[in-house]
């Protein structure tokens, strides 16, 4: 029994978005309330636009439409609409783009923009929803406030850094989207300290919720895939280890 829910979470994880550019395309597909096509691309690791992933029409993918810098993720929003989140400073930003109404730029705009710019999110169109939330809040349940264009999005694991103020404490935190309440919940991974794990090179890019179980499973990079015990904040056992 074991080993079946180990290559479900397995295959589970293979499609679980990760952050840019790294795992881009871990990325949903992209189709407009219009019915329109849209797909990523992934302008390599050199020159000016080394490391970007841009949206662009499905016909006409080298006419981008939004790009996104380092350690952003996307995500379906029901109504044909595309989320984005991503650390900027001290928060979580998370956006949500109508893609219909997205309008086309140059990508020499964007030639070396990114690299001089702590700016993660490139569009020549607002976003029709857009909020923050501290990386600092304590963990639990806290009360956000949700834009209206997001509240139809079910739950959201988001991975991320976590101030730690000695090396046993941890390093990095799940934190849980209920969008549809209006709730987040802060999971400080407990197993995860400076102590025990190299900080920076180690980390989680990805997590996700075992449908069956409820059960919160992810990736270590540089370590391994692990799933957590039921309080979320543990390690339960590793999934499959990296050998160093």
């Amino acid at each position: 029994m074991a080993e079946i829910v180990t290559s479900r979470l397995r295959d589970h994880l293979s499609r679980t978005i990760g952050p840019t550019p790294w795992y881009w395309k871990s990325f949903p597909s992209v189709t407009s309330a219009s019915g329109k096509k849209f797909v990523w691309t992934h302008h390599g690791e050199q020159g000016p636009l080394g490391y970007l992933v841009a949206l662009g029409p499905e016909q006409e993918p080298d006419k981008p439409l939004l790009a996104l810098n380092t350690y952003c993720r996307s995500f379906s929003v029901p109504g044909s609409r595309l989320g984005v989140w991503c650390p900027e400073g001290r928060h979580l930003r998370l956006a949500c783009f109508d893609p219909d109404q997205l309008a086309a730029f140059d990508v020499a705009e964007l030639a070396g923009w990114f690299k001089q710019s702590s700016e993660r999110i490139y569009a020549a169109t607002s976003p029709i929803a857009d909020f923050e939330v501290p990386l600092a809040l304590s963990p639990g349940m806290h009360k956000v406030e949700v834009p209206e264009e997001l509240r139809s999005v079910d739950e959201l694991i988001v991975p991320t850094s976590y101030p730690a103020k000695s090396v046993d404490d941890p390093a990095f935190a799940l934190y849980v989207f209920y969008l549809q309440a209006g709730l987040v919940e802060v999971l400080p991974q407990k197993w995860f300290t400076a102590s025990q794990y190299e900080v920076g090179r180690q980390w989680i890019p990805r997590a996700a919720r075992d449908p069956e179980s409820h059960r919160i499973f992810g990736e270590c990079f540089g370590v391994g895939t692990f799933l957590l015990e039921e309080d979320g904040c543990r390690l339960d056992r590793w999934l499959e280890k990296i050998n160093p």
